[in-house]
């Protein structure tokens, strides 16, 4: 009977013990009951950048037309040793 008696008194001070703990945290909450998000200044930054670089293109059309007018022309030309030298600058890069 006795081991009965101590076993409830056990589960009442747990009990106890569980409320007030929750009242607590209950406390420390009140506030903020709302999950937040902040987004720092930089951050904000790079999204606007992000998105203006998204919405350019990728080809310039000026420079596209002079160079078609030009190839149309005649006129283009290509200095084969400075292509030469490009080519394997970036051929070097690549090893």
């Amino acid at each position: 009977m006795r081991i009965d008696a101590y076993n409830q008194v056990g589960q009442i001070m747990k009990a106890g013990k569980l409320s007030k703990a929750k009242n607590a945290y209950d406390k420390m909450n009140v506030a903020s009951n709302k999950d937040q998000l902040q987004i720092s200044q930089l951050g904000k930054d790079y999204q606007i950048a992000k998105q203006a670089v998204a919405g350019a293109s990728d080809i310039r059309e000026d420079r596209v037309a002079q160079l078609k007018e030009r190839i149309a022309n005649g006129s283009y030309n290509v200095d084969t040793e400075d292509f030469a030298n490009k080519l394997l600058e970036k051929f070097a890069g690549i090893i």
